[in-house]
């Protein structure tokens, strides 16, 4: 986490353009799956293990990282490092009333940040070039952003060079748990992998994605062996 920290602000400061993906098992199937989503991570600039899943994966087939770097607490992270050095950030994602309730809460908590715009992510590509011009208008150092698991990476992916935002961040379902819509898993769950379990009581809707996570144990345990030898970008 503080190498992860360490380097995004020198990014930020430097205002080198950084995409991180925070990745969890769920994307990387996706990665398995679909040629583009391969495509479209291996482009990121920085990929870092959100899900325990990743984390263990990595351990088992013996290229170990030191720890968990979970996109809420990197978000919290970079907001207090903003309010040290007067950043700016704005959030794009989920419902109307969500963003607003996590751009009023994180201002509060971060009162040095400034959000300098905010709107949710219900928009189709129709509408894609008025979203970025509104967001590059604003500039701000950091971009947040909270859509569709489909959606989500591939849309950061296509338009940072246009959005020409510092860092830009996808951060999954943060804003619904800053918002208080969700509550963050307890520190046990969190220390026991089931951070995900916990998340799935909350929202059971849920349930068809994360039958992914076993078919991803069995990838991992059965390609062991080519689990990190990465396939040719086409």
């Amino acid at each position: 986490m503080d190498e992860t920290v360490s380097y995004l602000t020198d990014s930020i400061e430097q205002k080198r353009q950084t995409h991180i993906i925070t990745a969890n098992p769920i994307m990387i199937m996706s990665a398995v799956e679909s040629t583009d989503y391969y495509r479209m991570m291996r482009k990121a600039d920085l990929i870092v293990p959100d899900g325990a899943g990743v984390v263990w994966a990595a351990n088992y087939v013996g290229t170990p990282v030191t720890e968990r770097v979970a996109g809420f607490d990197l978000l919290h992270r970079l907001m207090q490092i903003g309010e040290k050095r007067r950043w700016t950030a704005y959030l794009l994602g989920t419902s109307q009333e969500i963003i607003a309730a996590a751009a009023e809460k994180l201002q509060l908590q971060y009162p040095q940040v400034r959000i300098v715009g905010f709107r949710n992510g219900f928009f189709g590509p129709e509408q894609d070039a008025e979203v970025v011009a509104a967001i590059r208008e604003l500039s701000p150092d950091m971009l947040f952003v909270a859509r569709g698991a489909d959606t989500q990476e591939p849309w950061i992916a296509k338009y940072k060079q246009e959005l020409g935002v510092p860092l830009i961040m996808g951060v999954g379902g943060t804003f619904d748990i800053v918002a208080g819509r969700l509550k963050r898993a307890p520190v046990l769950f969190q220390k026991l992998r089931l951070e995900w379990f916990y998340r799935l009581l909350q929202e059971p809707k849920r349930l068809p994605r994360m039958l992914v996570l076993p078919k991803f144990v069995v990838k991992v345990m059965r390609d062991k062996e080519n689990v990190t030898k990465p396939r040719p970008i086409s």
